[in-house]
């Protein structure tokens, strides 16, 4: 499998890469710069939001995108415009934003963890177009990588901690009959951010792993994609008919002189087509 760097090591930890319209490219966060970047023709851009940390980014319905910092959330109106403080997510200084997606229903689910990964110190909350909120899973240790199928009947979630990829039925909205999905050995890396295609199948980027892992509706592996650097953060597909795998990685953590493309944006082309984000009602 050929992967190519696409911007060499631009960031400390780049995570939550997502593909939209209303931006005309990639987007994705700097994270602990409080950074959104955004790929297009052109090149790279940057955009500061003033906070600790910026989780991740996806689009609105209405354009523009909302973000997720450390405790805050943040609207802007239009696809480079200047995000705003609308809601709080949390008031604990030693807990912090992580990732998260939109369900179809236009509703962020947005999941947290410890600055030092105690256990439950996280959870997954439901935050409604009106900006109410709502937990819908307490005590997670490392919220991670969620997504949902094409028809909307079934959720993938990862607490890295466990070392799984879960996955939930959706029934009304919600997310019910959690069960394990795929374990990950632990010397084979942890699951942090994924994605789901058009086919069904599961893209999950390990941490610590050096590798993106495919697997098919049963579980069953089907491609592993290596990297030239340790700590895989997060995926999505993109570009011109969905059909490229963006993949985000880490510096975070290594020495000074790990001598690595860490940080880079890198991308495969897999032969399979990707879903297009689920946009936030709100």
């Amino acid at each position: 499998m050929k992967v190519e760097n696409v911007t060499g090591p631009i960031a400390g930890h780049a995570e939550g890469p997502v593909w939209a319209a209303a931006w005309s490219g990639l987007r994705w966060v700097d994270a602990a710069a409080g950074d959104l970047l955004t790929l297009r023709d052109d090149g790279v851009t940057r955009q500061h939001v003033d906070d600790e940390f910026v989780a991740f980014v996806r689009p609105r319905r209405s354009g523009g995108c909302v973000a997720a910092g450390a405790r805050t959330l943040y609207l802007a109106d239009e696809a480079d415009g200047e995000p705003r403080a609308v809601a709080r997510l949390g008031d604990d200084p030693g807990v912090r934003m992580n990732d998260g997606c939109c369900d179809p229903d236009g509703r962020l689910l947005a999941g947290s963890m410890a600055y030092d990964e105690r256990p439950g110190g996280g959870s997954l909350q439901r935050i409604a177009a009106d900006l109410s909120i709502s937990t819908v899973l307490p005590s997670v240790t490392i919220s991670n990588g969620i997504a949902f199928t094409s028809e909307g009947s079934h959720a993938y979630y990862a607490d890295t901690a466990t070392g799984r990829i879960d996955v939930f039925d959706v029934s009304d909205g919600d997310l019910v009959n959690r069960r394990p999905f795929v374990s990950v050995p632990s010397e084979v890396g942890a699951p942090d951010g994924l994605c789901v295609a058009a086919d069904g199948s599961v893209w999950v980027a390990l941490w610590g792993g050096s590798a993106v892992h495919g697997y098919d509706g049963s579980g069953g592996l089907i491609e592993s994609i290596r990297l030239p650097v340790p700590q895989v953060s997060a995926c999505t597909f993109g570009g011109p008919g969905l059909s490229t795998l963006f993949i985000t990685t880490s510096a975070q953590g290594l020495d000074p002189d790990h001598g690595t493309d860490a940080g880079s944006l890198f991308a495969a082309d897999l032969g399979i087509r990707g879903l297009p984000p689920l946009p936030f009602a709100g």
